[in-house]
């Protein structure tokens, strides 16, 4: 599996057409070449008629909104509604039809089809301007912004009409929007920063929603519901009538931008010789997308993966153009929307199942079908400024520093310098931490007696609430954290990208899932077994799907997204089943929490760590090889393939334990290999000093959430959270805007 590519899509192999060839092959832009001439970058574009494909479209469209207005739960069929619409025989005098087709049916199809239009079109236009076929409209933080506006009215404010939800999902979406657009243009405005910026912000803005909910049990309760999107709390007009001012807005927005995107695909500088502004276009286009999505987030609930699905399928019929793109991907959106909400209504009769769910289930289907068929090279947006960008600048690291050698007879060891400082270091202050964390707590203990207690000294009653209590809980976090910093420098180095951890292959997901479903099966919280198992199916799909390891990394990472989606709704809706204690109780879990940990469930992910740490250890050396080219490796007696798999797999192993004792973590698989990066330096793989410091970040941040609020815990996982946004931010934005 090749994931070099991760994170971006894939610059085409055409991207430097005047290149001469190896030797013995001749140039492709020779008259005797054979083959047909491209001079220019990225996948020729479909050459059929547009207006047969936007019939087609508009007709499937109409088709299911007539469903959607005959079905529901009343017992009114296509004759009565047709009857109503024509007012044939003085239907709309009849109040039960006028209630069920004009007050419920109806509203709600319009809200449908003019939601999804919008998230289609938000998400064509996000996909356009940062040239990424990945892009989602939540890379704005607009979802996360929504659903704390939403959880504070509800949590602080004591909000309980539908209007004031409303009011405050779109003053949080508009707010996130606001600080992604000063974040992204402070230093330029490219893409990669906006989507960063966004990355950022919705994290941020994620955790803090996690800490108003985690312990409010009635702000939980309503924000379960309303974050799994629903279009049944849309009875008449006037919500719609509110929202349409905005709405129009948007959509006029978009059109607006259509000849300025067209023109900034092909690059900032022809842009600019054309009389357009790539900085003003950027600005616009996020301004469409955020009254877009507001207003859809308002609407009928954070609905994810719409967007992206919606572009896809635009874009696999269509190709690249922008005004076409964006045409059909609204039509899509639209299309899809309708019809998820149709089942929504009928595959769980008399209940309704949740829209977004819905979407996910069907639209990561069809969206690995797309991938995997033929015209999966057409859904790439090649940016030919970056098809002749240097090379990643960890692909030729600098030569490493002199080392100290120790040699004895015929035996010598290698000693790297800084990276043992580095090691000692770490271990130093995880110590420090590890005696903190004792000490933090109810009880008025003070270092000294907690210094002692940890040893075994002192007061009985002290030995026993700090080894039986807070020690239990501290060597789960130590296990935990080491595992996903192993995890995230495994991957990372792979991939040669920061932005590579587990989560790309939806391996937290996977293995969240994976225990929330043994919890269900057996009445009991799943065992730690749960996690590895639930991250290796969810890899294996990954792998299968996508084409096997030697996949590309684009493919991959889709297949990752799906694969997460799917996982996610799995989560949703086995939260939304359960009652308010037991759901409460596993949503801190999902938060990521070391609530409850102990030495028994610590100790399979001590063990883990016993037997993996030195195969990574021993890994680490090839690992390195491959930050050059996979040329270079295999000259170098290194099997690129057979590197990768055993790696991934140490990941998957890694992760996958760490899920099943604290839940999904967040952010320290990314921050760990980073951090022990920096300190270690850049010749070497931080193996060990990501291990150290994965351990280090969750012990601190468990402390730190026990007390930051007095007699309130905020679990683990969203205090990375929190902090997770700036340091992306810090880490991806700072050294001159240097992303690589």
């Amino acid at each position: 599996m090749t994931l070099s590519q991760a994170g971006a899509p894939e610059a085409s192999p055409a991207a430097a057409p005047d290149t001469p060839p190896p030797t013995g092959e001749p140039h492709r832009s020779e008259p005797h070449a054979p083959g047909p001439v491209r001079s220019e970058p990225g996948p020729p574009e479909p050459r059929r008629p547009a207006w047969p494909v936007v019939a087609g479209a508009v007709a499937l469209l109409l088709a299911l909104a007539a469903l959607s207005l005959s079905v529901g739960a009343g017992e009114v069929g296509p004759g009565r509604v047709l009857d109503y619409l024509l007012n044939r025989d003085g239907a709309r005098a009849d109040g039960r039809l006028a209630l069920v087709v004009g007050d419920l049916r109806l509203p709600r199809t319009v809200t449908a089809v003019l939601v999804g239009a919008a998230l289609g079109v938000a998400g064509a236009q996000l996909q356009s301007v940062t040239r990424n076929p990945l892009a989602e409209t939540g890379l704005l933080g607009v979802n996360a912004g929504a659903s704390l506006g939403v959880v504070l009215g509800i949590a602080v404010l004591g909000v309980q009409t539908s209007y004031g939800y409303l009011a405050l999902a779109f003053g949080g979406a508009v707010l996130a929007s606001t600080l992604v657009l000063l974040i992204a243009g402070s230093r330029g405005g490219s893409p990669m920063r906006l989507v960063l910026g966004g990355s950022a912000v919705g994290a941020t803005f994620g955790g803090l929603t996690g800490v108003l909910i985690v312990n409010s049990p009635e702000a939980y309760d309503r924000y379960r519901v309303w974050v799994l999107g629903s279009l049944s709390g849309v009875e008449g007009w006037a919500t719609l009538r509110q929202l349409a001012p905005v709405l129009g807005a948007g959509f006029l927005l978009a059109l607006l931008t259509t000849r300025p995107l067209t023109a900034l695909a092909l690059g900032d500088d022809l842009a600019r010789g054309l009389g357009h502004r790539p900085g003003a276009t950027r600005a616009a286009v996020a301004a469409a997308v955020t009254l877009l999505t507001a207003s859809a987030v308002a609407l009928a609930g954070p609905i994810s993966f719409l967007g992206l699905l919606a572009g896809f399928l635009a874009r696999a019929v269509a190709g690249p153009r922008v005004g076409r793109l964006t045409l059909l991907a609204g039509l899509f959106g639209a299309a899809v929307l309708t019809g998820a909400d149709v089942l929504a209504r009928v595959v769980a009769r008399p209940f309704e199942a949740p829209v977004s769910v819905i979407v996910a289930l069907v639209g990561a289907p069809a969206l690995i079908a797309i991938v995997r068929s033929r015209r999966s090279a057409a859904l790439a947006v090649t940016d030919p400024a970056e098809a002749a960008a240097p090379p990643v600048r960890h692909a030729e690291p600098p030569a490493p520093k002199p080392d100290r050698a120790l040699r004895y007879g015929s035996w010598s060891l290698l000693l790297p310098r800084r990276a043992l400082a580095a090691s000692l270091g770490l271990a130093a202050a995880l110590l420090g931490a590890v005696v903190v964390s004792a000490h933090a707590g109810q009880s008025e203990l003070d270092l000294g007696r907690t210094f002692q207690a940890v040893f075994g000294y002192g007061d009985r009653l002290d030995v026993l609430l700090v080894q039986k209590f807070r020690l239990g809980r501290i060597v789960a976090g130590l296990a935990a954290g080491a595992a996903l910093g192993l995890a995230g420098c495994l991957t990372q180095t792979l991939a040669r990208n920061r932005l590579a951890t587990p989560e790309l292959l939806g391996v937290n997901d996977g293995a969240t899932a994976a225990v929330l479903i043994s919890a269900t099966a057996s009445g009991t919280f799943g065992a730690w077994w749960a996690g590895p198992l639930g991250a290796l199916a969810a890899v294996l799909v990954v792998t299968l799907v996508s084409g096997g390891l030697g996949a590309r990394g684009y493919r991959v990472l889709v297949v990752g997204l799906a694969m997460s989606a799917l996982a996610s709704a799995v989560i949703q809706v086995a939260l939304a089943r359960r009652s308010l204690n037991s759901a409460g109780s596993l949503y801190v879990w999902t938060s990521g929490s070391l609530n409850g940990r102990d030495y028994a469930i610590a100790t399979p992910v001590l063990i883990g760590l016993a037997v993996l740490v030195p195969l990574a250890l021993t890994a680490a050396r090839r690992l390195a090889v491959l930050r050059f080219d996979d040329n270079v490796a295999s000259a170098l007696g290194v099997d690129p393939g057979r590197v990768r798999l055993v790696c991934l797999l140490l990941a998957v192993a890694l992760a996958g334990l760490a899920v099943g004792v604290c839940g999904p973590v967040g952010f320290v698989a990314l921050a760990a290999p980073v951090i022990a990066g920096r300190l270690a330096g850049p010749a070497r793989v931080p193996v060990l000093g990501s291990a150290l410091t994965g351990a280090l970040l969750v012990v601190l941040a468990d402390t730190l959430g026990r007390v930051l609020i007095g007699g309130v815990e905020i679990p683990v996982g969203i205090v990375t959270t929190v902090l997770g946004g700036p340091f992306l931010l810090w880490v991806l934005l700072g050294r001159n805007g240097r992303t690589a």
